[in-house]
């Protein structure tokens, strides 16, 4: 895995790109709110090697110094492709995850003709969606769980659902020991980031081959809103797993494999 700073219309982002054996596109992995991208490396070990990927650290999250200005879904998915034409990458699949889902939407939505495929997981259509219960919600809007291991614990199950319930104590190794916590003002950017953004309108547009990923315990993205988005978008397919919101990770060993599969045609 190299790790490198890219300078992105003026923005410093921090990229991490695991080449793959074989020739094609790599796969673009779009993180959730607060995460930065070591979140998903248990992902990253278990994906077929010869699929290349590329992750990287949203303005103020991580390795990523906080953005000068606010930015929306459109500006950072065009930042987004400056930043793959930077790395070398005409076109490539993309992966995202929570908030990264919508952005995965919106790159797919503005670049169809370099996102090739697209794979949702634990995401929903931004503002227009079936909302978590207000008790989740509220612990989604600060980044506490990203600062303080404990507060994490005692949430986990709450939040996360899954494999959470059994073991929380696994957040701290997930969450915390690894991961690079940005700054409040970057998570609050981010929040902003989604605020009236919603693709519901624009699913039927879509044009990629797309696999939904759906815990069937995800209190933050109820599994209804999975449901819809595979009724709306024309050339997608609904999987849904026996986990939670985590499930990515916390089932990297059986969702990396499916994922390698549908990726591979």
């Amino acid at each position: 895995m190299e790790l490198r700073q890219l300078t992105v219309l003026g923005h410093s982002i921090r990229v991490a790109v695991r080449p793959g054996t074989d020739a094609g596109p790599p796969l673009l992995l779009c993180n959730g709110i607060g995460a930065s991208l070591d979140l998903l490396q248990p992902f990253v070990e278990a994906l077929d090697p010869r699929i290349g990927v590329v992750r990287f650290d949203v303005p103020g999250v991580g390795g990523s110094p906080d953005p000068r200005v606010p930015y929306n879904f459109p500006l950072l998915a065009h930042g987004v492709g400056r930043m793959m034409t930077a790395l070398g990458f005409a076109s490539y699949d993309v992966l995202g995850i929570s908030w990264g889902g919508g952005l995965a939407q919106q790159l797919a939505l503005q670049q169809p003709r370099r996102c090739r495929s697209l794979v949702l997981v634990s995401t929903a259509t931004g503002s227009l969606m079936v909302p978590a219960p207000p008790r989740v919600l509220r612990k989604m809007v600060t980044p506490q769980r990203y600062r303080d291991a404990d507060y994490a614990v005692q949430v986990a199950a709450e939040l996360y659902g899954g494999q959470m319930r059994d073991r929380p104590d696994d957040v701290r190794r997930l969450m915390h020991a690894h991961s690079r916590v940005g700054s409040r003002r970057g998570y609050l950017l981010q929040l902003l980031a989604g605020a009236g953004w919603s693709s519901l309108p624009a699913l039927p547009f879509l044009r990629q081959p797309t696999l939904i990923l759906a815990g069937d315990d995800d209190p933050i993205i109820p599994l209804v809103n999975a449901r819809i988005m595979a009724r709306l978008i024309p050339h997608a397919r609904l999987h849904v797993y026996r986990d939670g919101h985590l499930g990515l990770v916390t089932s990297a060993d059986v969702l990396a494999p499916l994922i390698a599969d549908f990726l591979r045609g």
